[in-house]
């Protein structure tokens, strides 16, 4: 009687230890029995956590893996693409692959979902398979990362691995590099744009992560007026001149064709950064691991120290 009542407390205990749960950047707690191993996750949520030894059995996307900045370098081998582009998750796939979680990231401003499963009719399909959970989208990549290291170890990742001790070191010497050219260009001002044919959208900062970390450690960002809710000003090319960057950056989350624009519109030449060259890509949005991150930021830094902090004179 002893020896059953003992088996059972410690079926009970072992159970109880296994059980995982999670709270995400929604408010919303998903419990389950058991930490989850098959996992569907937006591409965001996959370059965070494949570097950290958790591979998601599927994978959705903003856009074809050729274009979709976020699966750069992201070993996607043996995991199932189930999803394309917004609203295009496949349920019938996302049912085959049988997962435990659906991963991707909460939109704060927007109050929803991101990636294939923003909408609310497909999140009640998928829902009816596997809790969809993520973090929220925040003020920084570097929290973001960290948000993402914690669930990766909740879910049976060794944040000691070699790789990932490497690619943090990788990042701290990155950062002090950049911190030390932004010291050294104390007059740079930096402009974040996203272009198109009809005009050119300046980016408000405190709206994007990596743009509120470039602030944090010293560089000096244009802040636009934003249109009503909206993370961006928008200028017709005939208003381009609004702001006098020294340095531009050019969204590149679709490739370089931002970049290309630019530099199609005879009007864009008045910008004086764009007349000497100073233009250099923003990775807008994608980064989610320290690897990535330490790659932009040695970038970003090579195109600091190469620009000419005095190319506009303030009257």
């Amino acid at each position: 009687m002893f020896r059953t009542l003992l088996a059972f407390i410690l079926l009970a205990t072992s159970s109880f230890a296994a059980e995982w749960t999670y709270t995400d950047g929604a408010g919303k707690t998903v419990t389950l029995p058991a930490p989850p191993t098959r996992i569907i996750a937006h591409i965001n949520a996959a370059a965070a956590l494949i570097p950290l030894g958790i591979r998601p059995v599927g994978v959705f996307l903003d856009g074809p893996p050729s274009v979709d900045r976020a699966a750069d370098g992201l070993d996607l081998a043996g995991i199932e693409i189930v999803g394309r582009g917004w609203y295009e998750l496949d349920a019938e796939a996302v049912l085959n692959l049988d997962p435990d979680l659906i991963l991707t990231e909460w939109w704060p401003r927007e109050g929803f979902y991101g990636g294939a499963v923003g909408d609310a009719a497909i999140i009640d399909r998928i829902e009816a398979i596997a809790p969809i959970v993520g973090p929220a989208q925040g003020p920084s990549v570097v929290t973001m990362i960290e948000d993402y290291a914690a669930l990766a170890q909740s879910l049976g990742a060794d944040l000691d691995a070699r790789s990932v001790v490497a690619d943090k070191a990788a990042f701290d010497a990155a950062l002090a590099r950049f911190k030390t050219a932004v010291a050294a260009h104390p007059g740079l001002t930096v402009m974040a744009a996203s272009v198109s044919e009809g005009g050119i959208s300046v980016a408000a900062p405190a709206e994007f992560g990596e743009l509120s970390d470039f602030a944090v450690w010293g560089l000096n960002l244009v802040v636009p007026v934003p249109d009503a809710s909206s993370s961006y000003e928008t200028l017709s090319w005939e208003n381009v001149g609004t702001y006098w960057p020294d340095l531009i950056l050019i969204d590149d989350r679709w490739g370089s064709s931002g970049v290309d624009t630019l530099a199609s519109q005879p009007l864009a030449q008045r910008i004086p950064a764009v007349a000497a060259g100073q233009v250099a890509d923003w990775p807008a949005g994608w980064i989610r691991n320290y690897r990535v991150y330490a790659e932009q930021l040695d970038e970003l830094t090579t195109a600091i120290e190469a620009s000419d902090q005095n190319l506009v004179v303030e009257d």
